[in-house]
């Protein structure tokens, strides 16, 4: 699928089929997601991948809407050292992976992490450093659904030169 395609038709995914997410499919998201853009080529990022069981009961059990992470194959969590840009840069990182997880015929969720009350708490279940953020999770998985909700038409979002 190329790139055009599939930044058209990611989804995400909230319904997941009981299968595991082979190591290098997961190994190939996490680098598209280390090579998003980055203010000053700082790539503060660090990328945690979780795919037992136990662990993605944790981290579903914490979040707020979040609970269908415990069903999918994996969950990648993004943190991001302390920086000026560490939010822009992870967010960056996290739709990188959740493009390249359409192209490469899984389905994703992008779950919020950066300013929950759940985060810190995250940070403690995986074992990051104090100094890294969480700025998302992400399920990761094979869909068990196609969602398809209606998206504005280009007419209605885009302003020439003023608003």
């Amino acid at each position: 699928m190329d790139a055009i395609e599939a930044l058209k038709t990611r989804r995400s995914v909230r319904a997941f089929q009981p299968k595991p997410v082979p190591k290098e499919l997961l190994e190939a998201l996490v680098d598209c997601g280390r090579l998003a853009a980055s203010a000053r080529n700082a790539q503060v990022w660090e990328f945690i991948v979780v795919t037992g069981e136990e662990g993605r009961r944790r981290i579903a059990g914490a979040t707020n809407h979040g609970k269908f992470i415990a069903e999918a194959g994996a969950c990648i969590a993004v943190f991001c050292k302390t920086s000026d840009y560490c939010v822009e840069d992870g967010c960056a990182a996290t739709q990188n992976i959740l493009v390249a997880a359409r192209a490469l015929g899984l389905g994703s969720c992008w779950v919020a992490g950066d300013r929950k009350p759940y985060a810190d708490m995250i940070r403690q279940i995986l074992g990051a450093p104090e100094e890294c953020r969480l700025i998302s999770l992400i399920a990761i998985g094979y869909a068990a659904q196609s969602p398809s909700p209606a998206k504005r038409p280009l007419a209605d979002v885009l302003h020439w030169e003023r608003f």
